[in-house]
């Protein structure tokens, strides 16, 4: 009984006995991936947010309360506060129902409705301000009218919440629809088969999948609301005390060489930022959360 060896192909014993690749190189390249990451970001975020704390603490801790509780100062927190104690329920409202409808219909005009929705995000926030501007002015199309009947639009609070609104937009339904499309509508519709109503469904199903989504829509629609600028300022008219808000006051503090003041309203701002950012972080947090859920209930 014979046997017959099979010559080794040379660059296959070669490749055979050459040793792998070290799992060292990844963890370099991670590596420096992370510090390019975190460099960028110390540069980038925290030496200004840094600096904005440093120039309101300039002179003083006394300076800094006093710009932060001016008059003026209250007014702008006031009024900003309201634009979007105002806007983002709208918003909240329009875009659980924009969601819903796009989500879970099928209609003409779906491609459209969607577009609409994003027309914010590429419209110039100044060029929005403007639109208010030739609409309700004194020169556009609906000024004669409001003139006529005591209504003020511009340079007042309707006009800073409806440049605020119309900013805020996108956030709650841009968030709410990718999650209610990839939910699907199969728990609504045995909820309906069950003999549930179509508001029971909405409350008792609908409502609890999406309500972390919905919280994260509300935060970034909150946190643009508190630091739009563009908009506001074409339709504010810089009326300190009466339509300034809280980063256009700080643009006139600034202008004025009043620098502790404008940096300590600035410091507020960053605050609450950094609030939004604390929430937005517990949001995404849950939101994974609840998607790992599902998985790990069906391997247990």
């Amino acid at each position: 009984m014979h046997t017959t060896t099979i010559p080794l192909d040379p660059s296959r014993s070669a490749a055979a006995r050459a040793p792998a690749r070290p799992a060292a190189d990844g963890r370099i390249v991670r590596g420096a991936l992370m510090l390019t990451a975190f460099a960028f970001l110390f540069l980038f975020l925290f030496v200004p947010l840094a600096a904005v704390f440093h120039e309101a603490l300039a002179k003083g801790w006394e300076t800094c309360v006093a710009a932060i509780t001016d008059p003026d100062a209250l007014a702008a927190i006031r009024l900003t506060l309201l634009a979007a104690g105002i806007a983002v329920p709208l918003n909240l409202v329009f875009g659980v129902c924009a969601a819903w409808a796009v989500a879970r219909f099928q209609f003409r005009g779906k491609s459209l409705l969607i577009t609409l929705i994003d027309l914010p995000f590429s419209v110039s926030p100044v060029i929005a301000g403007l639109i208010y501007v030739l609409l309700f002015g004194a020169q556009g199309w609906f000024g004669p009218w409001l003139q006529a009947h005591g209504i003020q639009i511009l340079f007042a609070v309707p006009g800073i919440v409806l440049a605020t609104v119309f900013v805020t937009v996108p956030f709650v339904a841009r968030e709410l629809i990718p999650l209610m499309q990839a939910q699907g509508s199969d728990e609504e519709e045995a909820a309906i088969v069950l003999g549930a109503s179509g508001w029971q469904a909405f409350w008792h199903v609908t409502l609890p999948n999406i309500r972390w989504g919905l919280f994260y829509g509300v935060i970034l629609c909150n946190a643009r609301a508190m630091g739009e600028f563009g908009a506001v300022s074409v339709v504010s008219g810089h009326i300190r005390g009466l339509t300034n808000t809280m980063p256009l006051h700080v643009e006139i503090l600034y202008n004025e060489y009043n620098f502790a003041a404008a940096f300590s309203v600035a410091s507020l701002l960053a605050l609450l930022a950094l609030l939004t950012l604390a929430l937005k972080a517990l949001a995404e947090w849950r939101l994974r959360a609840r998607a790992a859920q599902p998985l790990s209930e069906s391997t247990s």
